[in-house]
């Protein structure tokens, strides 16, 4: 049972088990970053990683977890900056595990706690915040392969 349906301007890959919800405002390299996502799964950089939907998701909670959905016009979509809008494989649903926000203001070398989770739909999720200046995708395949010291 879900509740709190909400269409987010955002993109969504599972990685492993769980997804990376990725937001950020238009053209922060959303799509980019899910696509190499997908890309690093299937070079073992990170577990496999399939495109959950791009540039709009829809988030519900799901007991005491968030379920990323695809947009219904967008479903099986991304977009590739110098090729357009791309079919590829898709998953309908996964449980987010993490949220990148591309752009922050609040990205910093050594980050507060505080700034690294956020409350989706009441939900606690931990987070990563990239400026603007970043590569996100280290950050992110850091906070997918190693643990807090």
């Amino acid at each position: 049972m879900s509740d709190g349906d909400a269409s987010v301007h955002a993109s969504a890959v599972k990685v492993g088990q769980q997804a990376v919800l990725i937001r950020g405002p238009s053209g922060s390299g959303k799509s980019r970053l899910a696509f190499e996502l997908i890309m690093a799964g299937r070079s073992g950089v990170v577990e496999p990683a399939v495109l959950v939907g791009d540039d709009r998701v829809h988030l519900a909670t799901v007991g005491d977890e968030i379920e990323v959905r695809p947009s219904r016009i967008l479903v099986g979509l991304i977009e590739i900056r110098g090729l357009g809008i791309r079919r590829c494989d898709f998953v309908e649903h996964a449980t987010v595990g993490l949220v990148v926000d591309l752009d922050a203001t609040d990205a910093e070398r050594l980050p507060a706690a505080e700034s690294l989770k956020t409350r989706i739909l009441g939900v606690e999720i931990p987070r990563i915040p990239v400026g603007g200046d970043y590569s996100p995708l280290p950050l992110v395949v850091a906070a997918l392969t190693t643990t807090k010291s």
